[in-house]
């Protein structure tokens, strides 16, 4: 798995770095539906500031999780999507999803980021 002999693995740590980003994983998330525009995602995760929306769409970009396409017409539009990368997330997002379901209590948390 790529652990030093004292426990610590960079690989591991950048990623649970990367995804455990404050709103990546609900961007994530809203991602694995499919290409989806920068207001479908900003209306699926409430709470979440279009300036970090744009924040962490350019930070999972510049780690080729996510693709971001523009399409020339009038008015432009632009549209994001998974990579190869990014879906390989699935799993993750899924078992966290799972995980929280069992562990964190009440259905209804406040969201307080």
């Amino acid at each position: 798995m790529g652990t030093q002999q004292d426990g610590f693995c960079p690989r591991y740590h950048k990623a649970v770095e990367l995804v455990g980003r404050r709103w990546t994983g609900a961007i994530i998330r809203s991602l694995l539906a499919g290409r989806v525009r920068f207001t479908d995602i900003a209306l699926s995760v409430p709470g979440l500031s279009d300036r970090l929306l744009s924040e962490r769409l350019k930070e999972l970009e510049a780690e080729d999780v996510v693709e971001r396409l523009v399409f020339p017409e009038t008015p432009v539009r632009i549209e994001y999507h998974l990579t190869q990368k990014g879906r390989a997330l699935e799993k993750v997002v899924d078992a966290i999803a799972d995980w929280a379901e069992e562990w964190i209590p009440g259905a209804e948390l406040a969201v307080s980021h």
